[in-house]
């Protein structure tokens, strides 16, 4: 796809990966919707930095793991731009407890978890799915993760909802792909970045550097996944092959090797 005039939804776009990729796919000719749930300050920010290198983008303030405001967001790019020719499901949440402590993963970080990570994916993607057809076609990228398929990470309820949002990827490219739909998915590291910190370092500087470093030692690339990382690979994905659908692309720099 040539980005030029086309236009892309990314839901958590105020800071780290989403706004790494509005800028980036601003940059390259598309005009963005930059979605926030909470973080106003970061989504104008982003939006800032967009239209002062001359590119176009709106903010659409919504919780995805509330239908209305999907379709809400949806509606902020046609009611904006005219049209809709790219989603990126990249909104995302999570709460550490680790996998032996049954007792803590309670009910509520289940439901909040499965909501924003999964189900909202799943409304984005059908409220975008009817622009995407009259469009033409056009591309949804979900925002997964490595603890998808490692079964280690910040949480059971993470690991859980990440396997979902590959099953639902691989679903939807099966059922949309006779209208020129194209659905994958990026499954990242550890990225490094205050949604990482905050989730890992525990305000405590000297473990998260710690857990970079042990990341990176553990990788053939010796690198920790960066924002501008995921960001480029999917724009890859966007700009890259029309034959190309129902994959889960692996971010890691070689670590589940």
């Amino acid at each position: 796809m040539n980005l030029k005039d086309k236009v892309a939804v990314i839901t958590g776009s105020s800071s780290g990966v989403g706004a790494a990729l509005a800028t980036k796919l601003a940059s390259e000719g598309a005009s963005v919707v930059i979605n926030y749930n909470q973080s106003e300050e970061g989504a104008i920010q982003t939006r800032e930095r967009i239209v002062a290198s001359g590119g176009r983008a709106v903010i659409a303030q919504g919780d995805v793991s509330e239908e209305a405001d999907c379709e809400r967001i949806a509606e902020t790019a046609i009611g904006s731009f005219g049209r809709l020719d790219i989603l990126v499901n990249n909104a995302g949440c999570t709460t550490f407890v680790p996998h032996e402590n049954l007792k803590d993963l309670t009910s509520a970080i289940w439901e909040r978890t499965l909501r924003v990570n999964l189900m909202g994916a799943f409304f984005m993607s059908r409220a975008a799915m009817p622009h995407l057809q009259k469009a033409g076609g056009g591309e949804i990228v979900m925002t997964s993760s490595i603890a998808s398929q490692t079964a280690s990470g910040s949480s059971i309820a993470y690991c859980a909802s990440k396997a979902g949002m590959n099953s639902l990827t691989r679903s939807l490219a099966k059922a949309f792909g006779k209208d020129n739909i194209r659905v994958n998915a990026v499954l990242p590291g550890l990225i490094d970045g205050d949604w990482a910190f905050d989730t890992w370092g525990d305000s405590d500087d000297a473990r998260y550097e710690a857990l970079k470093t042990q990341f990176a030692d553990m990788t053939p690339l010796g690198h920790v996944v960066e924002p501008a990382d995921v960001a480029d690979v999917i724009v890859s994905i966007i700009t890259g092959s029309d034959f190309v659908t129902g994959q889960l692309v692996t971010i890691d720099g070689g670590f589940t090797l």
